[in-house]
């Protein structure tokens, strides 16, 4: 088909062509003037995102599951209950609309959906930024819906952060308690066995074992002593050598010898009778009975020496055994003594442990802030959702123009009429050697139908 065809059906029908325009310009206007407009206001969210969050790592499947995380939590029914609570006193357009169901959870479960279905959760492009998005009947209405949304996420976050803290912290101060109590046990089963036993350090255990050891040596000094004595008494008096070594026994034996020699002297000239042979046998007798009587001195002071040293002996060894039986108690009173004081340190370790962790759940539990905060408050937007009324009533007309060019060529192809020389080459599939035009005004002023048929008549094949 030609331009010159379309031309010709156009100019034909553009009443019809007129009126589908104008219809879908009616129907357009129609459509802006009823449909409400609708308003969408953002509050971006910033979700600062640490480490210790996400599994101690910035994986990026860890980092969108997490982020993902947080949108579903934007949108929950938690949020948006608190959401519709607080709009309770000045509810927007969308919750006044008339509710189907007639009891009263019913009721709140459809205006919770049509809270949440004009609510939008989008991420931003490559950031960590989640832009809270509500859509209203008015600008203002969705700035302030929008802001109500954010400002319930940030307080859900921080509830979801601190409530187990919460809980936790309650169950660790009992676990405190407990650890308290098993080390007030440990210590009063520590302080106990030292006041039964007197151990009160290591150095009791030292001096014990000094005492041993003096006493050993003190008893091998005695053993060594008694063995001297008692080979010194199983030999004759004279050769003792404490006797043959005292000073008062050589001076003797030497006065025995001198008075023996006189006396030899004397008997060569004088008689047994003569006073100074009686006098000399006398004096000789005097001085030998003076050495046997400090000979046996000695070696009586030898035997008690002896006996004394066997008796300090058993008095020794009865002592040696005594300490042995008290350094080996000790010792032993040490080694329990040691596992009651490892007993105090691992409850004291466990007591320590334990309370840590109880004042980082406490100091979690009281923490104001979270890792989710508001970047910016939601603004009105200045603009409606969708195209502008302008913008609609231009599309409108293209695609009426559009509409109206294709109704004209479909009421033409269900009743096709011949227009021009075109037309005819087209029906007949012959050539058109002449064309009669319009000679006069009479013919211009025939009807349209007529004027057609004159035409068709004038024109030769």
């Amino acid at each position: 088909m030609t331009p010159y065809q379309l031309f010709t059906i156009l100019r034909a029908r553009w009443l019809t062509a007129l009126t589908i325009l104008l219809a879908t310009l009616a129907l357009a206007t129609g459509y802006l003037l009823l449909t409400p407009r609708e308003y969408t206001a953002r509050a971006p969210v910033l979700v600062d995102v640490q480490a210790n969050e996400i599994g101690g790592g910035y994986s990026p499947a860890l980092l969108t599951s997490y982020m993902a995380t947080q949108m579903d939590v934007a949108r929950s029914d938690r949020v948006a209950e608190r959401v519709l609570d607080a709009l309770k006193a000045d509810p927007p357009q969308a919750l006044r609309e008339p509710l189907v169901a007639t009891d009263p959870e019913g009721q709140r479960r459809e205006r919770l959906k049509a809270l949440q279905d004009n609510l939008s959760i989008k991420p931003a492009r490559e950031s960590n930024i989640i832009n809270i998005g509500w859509t209203g009947s008015t600008a203002a209405e969705a700035a302030r819906v929008a802001n109500l949304f954010a400002r319930v996420y940030v307080e859900t976050a921080l509830e979801l952060k601190t409530n187990p803290a919460k809980q936790e912290s309650v169950w660790f101060d009992e676990q405190v308690a407990a650890a308290r109590q098993k080390l007030e046990q440990a210590q009063g089963k520590l302080t106990g066995f030292q006041q039964r036993t007197g151990i009160v350090g290591e150095e009791m255990g030292d001096h014990e074992m000094a005492r041993l050891t003096t006493l050993a040596t003190q008893l091998a000094q005695v053993q060594a002593f008694n063995t001297d004595a008692q080979s010194r008494r199983g030999v004759q008096r004279e050769t003792v050598a404490d006797v043959m070594q005292s000073p008062l026994v050589n001076g003797l034996k030497a006065d025995v010898a001198r008075l023996e020699g006189q006396l030899q002297q004397a008997a060569a000239t004088l008689g047994p009778r003569h006073p100074q042979m009686q006098r000399l046998e006398a004096e000789l007798a005097s001085t030998r009975s003076r050495l046997g009587a400090e000979s046996r001195t000695i070696v009586t002071s030898i035997d008690t020496s002896f006996q004394a040293g066997r008796a300090r002996e058993q008095e020794l060894l009865a002592q040696l055994n005594a300490q042995r039986g008290r350094v080996l108690a000790v010792g032993k009173d040490r080694g329990l003594m040691s596992l009651l004081r490892q007993d105090v340190q691992v409850a004291q370790q466990a007591y320590t442990q334990v309370n840590d962790n109880a004042a980082k759940m406490r100091l979690q539990s009281v923490v104001t802030t979270t890792n989710v905060r508001p970047l910016n408050p939601a603004a009105e937007p200045s603009t409606a959702n969708g195209p502008s009324r302008k913008q609609a009533l231009l599309v409108a007309g293209v695609a009426g123009l559009a509409l109206a060019f294709a109704g004209a060529l479909l009421l033409e192809l269900l009743n096709r009429r011949v227009r021009s020389i075109d037309d005819v080459i087209m029906a007949t599939q012959l050539t058109v050697l002449a064309s009669v035009p319009a000679s006069s005004s009479a013919y211009a002023a025939l009807p349209g139908a007529r004027r057609r048929l004159a035409l068709s008549h004038g024109s030769a094949t």
